[in-house]
């Protein structure tokens, strides 16, 4: 996950991830931010430092049904030797931290230790794929970073992420999360995937950059969604392996529907070929979860613009 590193204010990140909570999050969640102006920049990939915040709100989120407290904050901080040596591959020096913590349900201790891993999830079956966390702190550690947890069941969860820093904060234009890469104009997207994180964040980054997105929560609902707005969906994004009606008998029944959809699939399943079995015309192009916001919108762009890869 080593993206395009540029040099990034992360407070340009961070308040945009927040603006994107503060619009789609229950009201009864309320958000607080507290970020310096004169955060340090870093060399990151803006649009891996996007998925990482927004993966993270979204875990706070769900981890608060009933409303609470979410807050997100950031400060620059010169790590010691000691304290760097308690975090595996962290080197002393300067780094910019990020700490969102909510008032949710908590983790309990004895599984504190395997969120990270990959499809741990303590969600019920069919609600995550447990890749949120993993990849999350994949990206992070690809950028030099690590990622401190506290928590206690019943009161609330606190990550602080941190990325080293490459300088100081200057008045110089800086990259935001939306650097170079390509807009929508309107165009509307079906989203038909049976986990609701996968769902939201994929619909929040098309809006933030210039689409519109309606979603459905399985095969079923998705088909029906396309019937109902099929002269004004554009491209239909279908994960492969949902309940109530699968990936493959969404294509055929979409193709029956309208024998031009453009299809994007989807699958955090490795292999491509034990979910669509080439060639298929029928879908332009597939995509392994998790995928990056930068990949999702050049892929959508390319599809709307005619081409894509076949499965």
């Amino acid at each position: 996950m080593t993206g395009d590193r540029i040099l990034v204010q992360l407070k340009h990140v961070v308040n945009e991830v927040a603006k994107i909570a503060h619009e789609t999050f229950p009201k009864l969640i309320e958000i607080k931010t507290d970020i310096p102006r004169d955060l340090w920049t870093v060399s990151a990939d803006p649009t891996q430092m996007h998925q990482v915040l927004l993966n993270m709100l979204v875990n706070a989120r769900d981890a608060m049904p009933h409303g609470g407290t979410l807050s997100i904050s950031a400060e620059n901080v010169n790590l010691d030797a000691g304290h760097s040596h308690t975090q595996p591959g962290a080197t002393p020096g300067p780094y910019v931290s990020i700490v969102i913590s909510d008032t949710g349900t908590g983790i309990p201790a004895d599984i504190q230790g395997k969120i990270f891993e990959p499809f741990f999830t303590t969600k019920e079956i069919g609600m995550g794929t447990g890749l949120g966390l993993s990849t999350t702190l994949a990206i992070v550690r690809s950028h030099g970073g690590f990622i401190n947890l506290t928590s206690e069941v019943g009161k609330g969860t606190t990550f602080c992420i941190h990325i080293p820093a490459t300088g100081t904060a200057s008045g110089e234009a800086l990259a935001s999360v939306k650097a170079d890469l390509p807009m929508g104009h309107g165009e509307l997207v079906l989203i038909i995937d049976d986990e609701a994180a996968v769902r939201e964040i994929t619909k929040e980054t098309l809006e933030v950059y210039g689409y519109k997105a309606i979603t459905a929560n399985d095969g079923a609902e998705g088909v029906a969604l396309f019937a109902e707005n099929a002269k004004d969906i554009r491209v239909v994004i279908t994960d492969m392996m949902m309940p109530v009606m699968g990936g493959e008998a969404v294509i055929v029944a979409l193709h029956k529907r309208d024998p031009g959809v453009k299809i994007i699939a989807t699958s955090g399943l490795t292999d491509k070929r034990k979910i669509v079995t080439p060639p298929d015309a029928r879908v332009r192009v597939f995509l392994t979860k998790p995928y990056t916001a930068e990949k999702l919108l050049t892929t959508l762009k390319a599809v709307l613009r005619g081409g894509g890869l076949k499965a």
